[in-house]
């Protein structure tokens, strides 16, 4: 399993987004791809505008379902981390605490928000998905859980 686990963070730490899939008040996916930043592989954290579909759908629904990849990646060589989770807006009173995990790392582009950016009369608000799930893209030529067909693994953390 750890070669699994080296996978999650490899392609969680190699890519800047992910695509979050919520669900529409009709019983639709709503796929939104959005800048991220993690802290500790367990949760993960984006901005984005509370009037936004996909914010209001989150408001509704805190359950959701995360894919990261790269799409550069030739055929048989592809990774991809699925993760299930419960996301939420980051409430005012969390903000500094959630902002320091959120913020901590911007060597990959990430503009550090401040509390006072993403509360009040803000535009934007900080959204934290707690990950409740981990599977990863098996490749079918794979050398040790390959089975010949492409297939999704679970992963335990």
């Amino acid at each position: 399993m750890s070669d699994l686990i080296a996978m999650v963070h490899r392609v969680i730490d190699g890519n800047r987004y992910l695509t979050v899939g919520t669900v529409e008040p009709g019983g639709l996916p709503r796929l939104t791809p959005v800048y991220f930043t993690h802290d500790s592989y367990r949760s993960l954290y984006w901005v984005s505008e509370p009037t936004s579909q996909h914010s209001r759908n989150l408001a509704r629904e805190p359950r959701v379902a995360i894919v990261i990849f790269d799409s550069t990646r030739p055929p048989g060589a592809g990774e991809a981390v699925y993760l299930s989770a419960d996301g939420r807006q980051v409430p005012d009173e969390d903000l500094a605490a959630e902002c320091e995990l959120a913020f901590r790392d911007t060597t990959r582009g990430a503009e550090p928000f401040e509390p006072g950016e993403l509360s009040g009369a803000a535009a934007l608000r900080l959204y934290r998905a707690a990950i409740t799930g981990y599977a990863v893209h098996i490749p079918g030529g794979h050398p040790e859980h390959g089975t010949g067909i492409d297939r999704r693994m679970t992963v335990t953390k």
